[in-house]
């Protein structure tokens, strides 16, 4: 069997190319070949790389950014290329350039469209790929989305139910090391850390998050990591409502020191608003180490799947600061349901979110496909 992942661009920066990574690695460290074709950003060059045996990166150059979408017409030749040599095409949405490419390229094989969410702000881009995307909707052979919730709910998949399922994102489990967990602990003695991270961007619902912290008592500071264009709008709230001593920004929070925060955190929460939030890897990484998840109710997206209400953490409704800050006040104060949904964030990783379910999810799908 081999399997072509399509879509995105490398190095890794967001959830749908760490899924595509992940995938490939999983993957081939079982032997499958797989791998990978995307556009090359930043300061990565185009070509061909070895991954190992069973697997290789393959990026192509982009031509320039537009609405959030790499344009790059060499996917399209690459892919005509070399397409013949797989069985399966593993599209990742959203990735217009992806479809196209798969669109022009006259491919034969089984193809799985993974849905990771609906294009929701682009509104002229979905205009132009509208055409594209109901093409690839009918073409999928499979259509897979993160959660069970995203993909039944999706109005672009109405007409397609009896061909969705859903892979949930996996992930290593986050291992803190200890020294820098207590260096955290340390800058904020006696306090219980509640710990959020994303861009500074107004689906994150951050606003209501540092209103949030009106409700909680002293004991309390909200540590929130990540860089954005929202970083002044949220800095002169914190000031308005004299909240500094409850609220710190972090900024850019490097990957080595990401562990630490979600080691020395007594609760992660998850303050976003709209469907864009599809999924939230930052849940199931703070639940790997056994964190509380408080959350909100997404209308339409697998967020509130991800942290089961009352299993692994709390849920509240959306845009609703009084009811964020009750339910972080009531998960650090009462022990009892603390120690529940710390217990329980841990299995609800293990037995849903950890790279290998994902992994066997994936090649599951992959033989039915291919002996049906």
């Amino acid at each position: 069997m081999k399997v072509l992942q399509v879509g995105k661009f490398y190095p890794v920066r967001g959830g749908v190319e760490k899924v595509m990574y992940d995938l490939m690695i999983g993957l081939s460290g079982q032997g499958i070949y797989c791998d990978m074709l995307c556009t090359a950003s930043e300061d990565h060059p185009p070509g061909t790389s070895v991954i190992n045996s069973y697997a290789q990166l393959i990026c192509v150059p982009a031509l320039m950014k537009l609405s959030a979408t790499m344009i790059a017409p060499a996917m399209i030749s690459k892919l005509k290329g070399i397409c013949a040599n797989y069985e399966i095409i593993h599209i990742h949405h959203p990735d217009p350039m992806a479809c196209v490419a798969l669109f022009m390229s006259n491919y034969k094989g089984k193809v799985i469209l993974h849905w990771h969410s609906d294009i929701l702000k682009q509104k002229l881009l979905l205009k132009i790929y509208a055409p594209f995307q109901k093409w690839m909707i009918k073409r999928a052979d499979l259509i897979v989305g993160t959660s069970p919730v995203y993909v039944a709910e999706s109005p672009f998949l109405t007409n397609y139910q009896n061909k969705t399922n859903f892979i949930p994102i996996g992930i290593e489990r986050i291992n803190p090391v200890q020294e820098r967990v207590d260096k955290i602990r340390h800058t904020f003695a006696n306090k219980k850390i509640i710990f959020s991270l994303g861009r500074l961007v107004e689906y994150k619902g951050y606003e209501y998050l540092i209103k949030a912290s009106q409700y909680l008592s002293d004991d309390y500071v909200i540590l929130i990591g990540g860089k954005g264009p929202l970083r002044d709008e949220l800095l002169a709230l914190i000031a308005q409502y004299n909240l500094q001593d409850k609220v710190k920004l972090l900024g850019y929070v490097s990957d080595e020191d990401i562990p630490g925060y979600y080691g020395a955190c007594d609760i992660f929460c998850l303050s976003s608003i709209i469907k864009t939030e599809a999924f939230a890897i930052v849940q199931i990484e703070a639940m790997s180490c056994g964190k509380p998840v408080v959350s909100t109710q997404i209308p339409g997206s697998g967020v509130s799947w991800v942290n089961a209400h009352g299993q692994s953490g709390i849920i509240v409704e959306i845009q609703n600061e009084k009811a964020l800050g009750e339910a972080l006040e009531r998960v650090g104060t009462e022990e009892v349901l603390y120690q529940t949904l710390k217990e329980g964030a841990k299995r609800r990783f293990n037995e849903n979110f950890t790279q290998q379910n994902m992994v066997e999810k994936a090649i599951m799908f992959y033989e039915s496909l291919i002996w049906n």
